[in-house]
């Protein structure tokens, strides 16, 4: 008896990819990410090559999400002074699933809707538990960072995306912090400048 010939399997019939290769060799599965396959240097290297605001900010330089996690996690100290390593650390990290799927501007992710959230909730939950963190944070740590993560969008979209205070007021709550203490996490600064210090101020938390 002769044998069956074997179907060659076509391009639609093999699933979709849903990893993505780091520079450090990992793979990262979005769809059920390991804590193990995540990589700090990855985080920054990613984090700090993805704009804010998509891009519509001045100077020479994009303000990326590795600037704006370092401001939040000051703006947060700011607020309340006693947080611990946990809580900065989660101030560092609150974007931090955005090093694979990106930035996405809020009206965007709430066209999208809940798909978009179930991916960055299962990366967020796995790299808190890569650094030892609870993969759901306590309501006042959660809270804290959209105080603080709201307040960071004030000053950006007020000094560097052309809002005026009024329209970022209405949008964002105007803080109660002063812009003078923030002035050296504002300046968009250079890819690798944003890179070493995130990955500086991650350590300094980490080693407490």
């Amino acid at each position: 008896m002769a044998d069956t010939p074997t179907k060659k399997r076509s391009p639609s019939d093999v699933p979709p990819r849903a990893w993505q290769r780091m520079l450090s060799g990992r793979r990262l599965d979005l769809l059920d990410p390991s804590p193990l396959d995540i990589e700090i240097e990855d985080i920054a290297h990613g984090l700090a090559r993805v704009a804010r605001w998509n891009g519509q900010t001045f100077g020479p330089h994009i303000f990326s999400v590795a600037q704006h996690s370092l401001l939040v996690e000051k703006i947060a100290a700011e607020m309340e002074p006693s947080i611990g390593r946990a809580e900065r650390l989660f101030m560092l990290l609150h974007d931090a699933p955005e090093y694979v799927i990106g930035d996405m501007i809020s009206p965007f992710k709430a066209v999208i809707g809940d798909a978009y959230k179930s991916v960055e909730k299962r990366i967020l939950g796995a790299i808190l538990l890569r650094f030892s963190l609870p993969a759901t944070p306590a309501p006042a740590t959660v809270r804290l960072a959209k105080q603080a993560d709201r307040a960071a969008a004030f000053f950006e979209a007020v000094s560097l995306a052309g809002f005026t205070r009024d329209e970022a007021g209405r949008i964002f709550g105007c803080p109660a912090i002063s812009p003078q203490a923030l002035a050296d996490e504002m300046a968009p600064a250079s890819v690798e400048e944003t890179q070493a210090r995130y990955l500086a101020r991650f350590r300094q938390i980490d080693r407490g």
